[in-house]
């Protein structure tokens, strides 16, 4: 039995601690938990036996960080992780409450399971399985931590930009994507890029009777359906001028592997969504469609009257959350200089639009014919039995783009949630059985570097 069967519980004990800690970004009373859960993923670090482990202070919330650099003329992996969550809103949709792990068969069920908790708890347990079984690692191993990966992350962004020598690694590893399917290991080989706006219509500058002033009044409330329905067509094709001019479409090769995958779409509708039927560009293949095309989604939309009964208002403001996601070769700068001029010329007489971005990351493409690439899918085909596939993700992790540009380093993305562990969403979960595994894997992708 090895070390890794015999702390399981252990390792479960240790994630519910991790889970019980509210360490959300986004909201500003939780500035205690999140230095909590900085302290604890520091104290678990020391436990694990890095020689070195702090945290790094800053504008935002701290980075943290630890090395074991006992293997001279071994390559260096550095781990990254967040240890923030998102809001577990809307919490009369859970079946048990967010922030108290419940176990219900092979899955664990809280806010942060999969993303990016256990996934964290996965990277340090490897390093410390190997420490406490052979004193020693097979390559160098720094970890750096983050608390802001759902506001941004403009810290660690800051820190890393500066190229601090500490730093200085072969490949970088992240732990925060999903397996397409069960039992079936995964390596995500691109990634979205994301910018996150919010607009604000301004109409007349105080609340409006639809009575006395409806038919001249401006209507900030339709202008910014207006506006949205100027920036995307029924067909999920985007409207603004120039936006696909550097979409790099997938390789042959590439569309043939994701044609094999195993996939059923009524299910992945029905069940996985809950939704009556797909939607999007109905000329482009759904996995291009969700891992290949940029995006524009809208998240949110307030003004005016919203509450019980009746109230003939009309509003002066109204405010919109919109998002873009990227793909390669599109650039951040680019594309918020085409939707900014897009809002501008699809804004009606008789209101202003200010457009403001909240936040903002590259997207990325990793060659995945490189040897820390091979190493890892060769370690999870050792550890789940079954060969690894590549595959993109829709999803946007704007470090792996930071680590691109400022370190120079590929980002080996191996993940371990699963498609319907609800991240972002009521119920989030992760299934312990990969949890576990991961660990081993993650463990055995050292091994296999260090030979």
């Amino acid at each position: 039995m090895t070390y890794y069967q015999q702390h399981q519980s252990d390792f479960l004990e240790g994630l519910k601690t991790f889970l019980r800690i509210p360490s959300i970004s986004t909201l500003s009373e939780h500035k205690p938990d999140i230095r909590r859960a900085a302290d604890f993923a520091l104290n678990e670090l020391r436990a694990a036996g890095m020689t070195k482990a702090e945290l790094i202070e800053g504008t935002g919330n701290p980075l943290v960080y630890a090395e074991w650099l006992g293997a001279p003329g071994k390559p260096t992996i550095l781990f990254y992780g967040h240890y923030d969550v998102q809001p577990p809103d809307p919490l009369d949709e859970w079946k048990s409450p967010p922030f108290e792990p419940e176990v219900r068969g092979n899955d664990i069920f809280a806010r942060g399971a999969c993303d990016d908790k256990g996934q964290v708890l996965i990277q340090i347990k490897a390093v410390e399985g190997l420490l406490k079984t052979t004193g020693k690692l097979p390559v160098n191993v720094k970890f750096l931590l983050e608390g802001e990966e759902e506001t941004g992350g403009e810290h660690i962004e800051e820190y890393v930009k500066s190229k601090p020598p500490r730093l200085k690694a072969d490949a970088a590893v992240v732990c925060d994507t999903e397996m397409f399917a069960p039992e079936m290991p995964t390596i995500c080989v691109g990634l979205r890029g994301m910018v996150y706006y919010e607009l604000t219509v301004q109409g007349a500058d105080h609340d409006l009777h639809s009575g006395v002033y409806g038919g001249a009044a401006p209507n900030p409330m339709q202008a910014v359906a207006e506006i949205i329905c100027a920036l995307k067509d029924r067909d999920g094709h985007i409207k603004i001028p120039g936006f696909y001019d550097r979409v790099k479409p997938p390789s042959a090769l590439e569309r043939q592997a994701w044609a094999r995958l195993p996939f059923d779409e009524k299910e992945y509708t029905e069940k996985e969504m809950g939704a009556r039927e797909l939607v999007g560009e109905p000329e482009v293949p759904l996995f291009e469609r969700v891992w290949a095309r940029p995006t524009l989604e809208v998240h949110g939309i307030r003004g005016g009257f919203t509450g019980e009964g009746a109230k003939t208002v009309i509003p002066a403001r109204a405010v919109a959350k919109i998002s873009t996601r990227l793909v390669g070769d599109q650039r951040v700068d680019e594309a918020m200089a085409q939707f900014k001029a897009a809002v501008k010329a699809a804004t009606p007489k008789g209101v202003t639009a200010e457009v403001k971005m909240l936040h903002s990351g590259e997207p990325s493409l990793t060659n995945p014919d490189n040897p820390f690439i091979h190493a890892s899918a060769e370690a999870m085909k050792q550890v789940f039995g079954k060969e690894t596939v590549y595959i993109r993700s829709g999803g946007s992790i704007p470090v792996v783009g930071v680590f691109d540009r400022y370190l120079g380093v590929p980002s080996v993305m191996m993940g371990f949630g699963l498609p319907d562990d609800n991240l972002h969403a009521p119920n989030e979960k992760f299934h312990l059985p990969n949890f576990y595994r991961g660990i081993e894997a993650v463990a055995r992708y050292l091994e296999i570097l260090g030979q």
